[in-house]
């Protein structure tokens, strides 16, 4: 077999690791096994943290595993299927092309990428293969990296100091997005401008994390915006954020070869522009910023409970 095996990643650490030493590098995989599994392995935790530790630790309790057969290696005791053998140091082999999260297939051949040597396939009785559609949003690649994704970021930036209120990854966005909302006097308490702020949140993320080889675009926007509901953080980002002022850009970015708009010479490279979108309102507002103008916004509450507590009655349909 063959696959991505990319530096930034547990297994190209570790395959580096092997390589360093000149020999193949021996490796376990699973299909089937603990649902949270495919979550924990899509976060972006630190390196030399171990995934299993951070389950066990997660829910309290070891994670059950048993000994390979062929690779001095473990796996979940409850897999329907496990292929195990060693990744060579040296050779290679044309992979892809693949959709990816990215969710494009692009013409041409594939890329090398070393190649994994089988010693032993074992499996439950009658095993179940799992299988991911990877394909154009929202499918497992979005849900199983975004979610738990956002919520280590969410960690970060606050661990930092600055006492954002939400991150949010849009399963819509492919994982190119994250959006970053903070109150209304973050920039006062920090002593920031906006687009202090902005950068010190792309140098968190970019430079910091080890999920800002992944995301290229982050918008910062003030708290009143729910950035789960696209929708709204599309009309935010659409009206909030200036085309001139409101862009930061950070050059040359480590970057996953994923990312969907990357030219050649940086897919191989591994860098690239990324930007922050300042969507935060002008500094020359201070705190005086304008009402957002709805249904759910402009009236009384009481006029609106009652509004939706006779919306059939009053001949609308369900909502």
């Amino acid at each position: 077999m063959t696959g991505i095996v990319h530096p930034l990643q547990h297994l190209g650490q570790i395959h580096g690791m092997w390589k360093a030493i000149g020999k193949p590098m021996p490796f376990a995989m699973f299909q089937g096994g603990p649902p949270f599994a495919p979550f924990v392995s899509s976060m972006p935790i630190p390196a030399h943290v171990s995934e299993v530790d951070y389950m066990g630790a997660y829910f309290g309790g070891a994670v059950e595993v048993v000994r390979c057969e062929t690779v001095d290696l473990e796996v979940p005791a409850s897999a329907e299927i496990v292929i195990e053998g060693h990744i060579s140091d040296t050779e290679t082999a044309i992979e892809g092309p693949m959709g990816e999260y990215a969710d494009y297939l692009w013409s041409g051949g594939g890329s090398p990428k070393p190649v994994y040597h089988v010693t032993a396939i074992t499996h439950r009785n009658d095993p179940i293969l799992p299988v991911v559609a990877a394909g154009e949003p929202i499918e497992e690649d979005h849900t199983a990296q975004g979610i738990p994704s956002s919520a280590e970021l969410l960690a970060e930036i606050r661990a930092a100091g600055i006492p954002a209120t939400m991150a949010w990854v849009p399963l819509e966005s492919a994982q190119h997005w994250l959006a970053v909302t903070v109150p209304a006097d973050c920039r006062r308490r920090l002593g920031y401008n906006a687009a202090q702020l902005c950068r010190e949140i792309g140098t968190l993320v970019f430079e910091k994390s080890k999920y800002g080889a992944v995301i290229p675009k982050i918008l910062v926007l003030n708290d009143d915006i729910d950035p789960t509901n696209t929708a709204e953080l599309v009309w935010a980002f659409a009206t909030r954020c200036h085309p001139v002022h409101g862009e930061i850009a950070f050059d040359k970015e480590a970057t996953s070869p994923l990312v969907a708009f990357l030219e050649s010479s940086e897919k191989q490279g591994g860098r690239t522009t990324k930007v922050v979108y300042n969507c935060l309102p002008p500094d020359e507002w201070g705190e005086r910023l304008p009402v957002r103008c709805s249904f759910a916004h402009n009236y009384p509450r009481e006029l609106r409970e009652r509004v939706l507590a006779n919306w059939t009655t009053d001949g609308f349909p369900d909502r």
